[in-house]
């Protein structure tokens, strides 16, 4: 009967890509939205902005991860080739190389090489693939998937201050604070509870940078609101 263990660690590459674009979506929107809202501009002139933030932004954290983890994936094309190679001229090399890897480990002498033997038996790239070049099946890049899920991400957070404003009488900016400040407290709650640390202090440190961007755009907008070009 086998164990299933779980750890935190096996979900922190995705809750940090999932927090990072929700975060960046709320306060890169809010902030947007904040800033225009502080020079007066009609209700729908806020609305456009954030709109408009909210599909630059998505298409914006899409492209970006899209081209950092295709070239991501072109190393380990280039590397997973090269051990191709050099596993059909220098086997021997390559078998003293995997064994050195089990020393390091712990493994003894005599152990080590009998467990390189075994692996380069079933599968020689696999093995060299997965334990010199640490490139698995879990974390192998996959470019497209983290374009979408990033794009997700960000357009999650950013209708957040759309909708406050939507569901808002007038042109005041306090429903767009508000619910950006809620989001903030509970994504940095979430995050940190799922990361196994104290919940109050990871809601506190997001929403004070939130609340931050949002008091410096609003202070542009005021300043230069009243500013004719």
């Amino acid at each position: 009967m086998t164990h299933r263990e779980w750890h935190r660690s096996q979900r922190i590459g995705w809750l940090r890509a999932a927090v990072l674009g929700a975060n960046d979506g709320v306060i890169s929107t809010a902030s947007l939205m904040v800033g225009v809202a502080a020079t007066g501009s009609s209700t729908s002139s806020v609305l456009t902005v954030g709109i408009a933030g909210l599909a630059a932004g998505a298409m914006s954290m899409a492209a970006g991860e899209y081209v950092s983890v295709q070239s991501q994936v072109d190393v380990e094309r280039a590397d997973i080739a090269r051990e191709t190679r050099e596993l059909a001229t220098q086997p021997e090399t390559e078998h003293a190389e995997l064994a050195a890897i089990y020393r390091a480990r712990g493994l003894d002498l005599d152990l080590a090489r009998r467990v390189a033997d075994q692996l380069m038996a079933h599968d020689a790239l696999g093995a060299h693939v997965r334990d010199e070049l640490g490139i698995t099946e879990m974390l192998r890049a996959r470019p497209f998937q983290a374009a979408m899920a990033s794009a997700a991400s960000f357009a999650a957070g950013a209708i957040i201050p759309v909708v406050a404003t939507l569901l808002s009488p007038g042109r005041s900016s306090i429903p767009i604070v508000a619910a950006t400040m809620v989001a903030l407290l509970v994504l940095g709650g979430l995050a940190a509870f799922a990361g196994g640390s104290q919940v109050t202090r990871g809601a506190a440190r997001v929403a004070t940078w939130g609340a931050l961007a949002m008091a410096f755009t609003a202070l542009i907008g005021r300043l230069f609101g009243h500013v004719t070009l």
